[in-house]
């Protein structure tokens, strides 16, 4: 499988970095980056109700700890991300991005968590109808009278999948570092929108036996 580092977005991409960081901007390269666990993958894709396409888009690919779990599962991963780390493609500001990457109709990823809202809401005007959003979140993410006036009052997720063990995001990626210091005090979930579905938000827990018994949903 290629990690597409030939694709090149679309014509007015220019890749220009973010004005705004919760950090410096030097300190942003160094420290504004916490690799995943790819074990949030698995529990993503194992979960029986979701089921992505072929071709996902990793537009927050870091070192690639997402998109080579995807890839190793079988999946044609395109990887992306504003900062050049060593995978996949670097300089490419999702933001400016007009088009999903060809044969991609879902995208996959941890993002910023400071751009989160406006990751969801580029997104969705990205993916094609039907196209699936799963974003790896922090459970706090359902607050805020803002993010439930430009997302979830209007476009909630179909899914929110809560884990109901910590899954470590490392800064700088170094996952041995954060267990010695006692691991992750953080709640993840996944959120999954499918674009063009309204309805009821379906909460449910994964890595749990409640996700292997839960009841069969008409959206997937």
């Amino acid at each position: 499988m290629s990690n597409n580092k030939d694709w090149n977005g679309n014509g007015n991409s220019i890749f220009k970095t973010l004005g705004a960081s919760n950090h410096t901007e030097k300190e942003r390269e160094t420290d504004d980056f916490y690799a995943t666990d790819p074990v949030a993958i698995d529990l993503l894709c194992d979960y029986p109700y979701v089921e992505l396409p072929q071709g996902v888009w990793e537009p927050s690919c870091g070192s690639g700890c997402l998109s080579e779990r995807l890839r190793r599962r079988g999946y044609h991963v395109v990887s992306t991300d504003l900062i050049d780390r060593g995978y996949g493609l670097g300089g490419v500001n999702f933001f400016e991005q007009k088009e999903m990457p060809e044969g991609c109709t879902a995208i996959v990823t941890n993002p910023p968590y400071k751009y989160a809202t406006e990751y969801v809401l580029h997104a969705l005007r990205l993916l094609p109808t039907d196209g699936l959003l799963c974003l790896f979140l922090k459970t706090t993410f359902a607050e805020g009278k803002e993010r439930y006036q430009r997302i979830f009052g209007v476009t909630p997720p179909a899914l929110v999948l809560q884990c109901s063990e910590r899954v470590l995001c490392a800064k700088n990626a170094d996952f041995d570092g954060m267990i010695a210091g006692g691991g992750s005090a953080v709640s993840y979930a996944w959120w999954v929108w499918r674009k063009g579905w309204s309805g009821q938000t379906t909460l449910d827990w994964i890595n749990h036996p409640s996700a292997q018994q839960a009841v069969q949903l008409e959206l997937f």
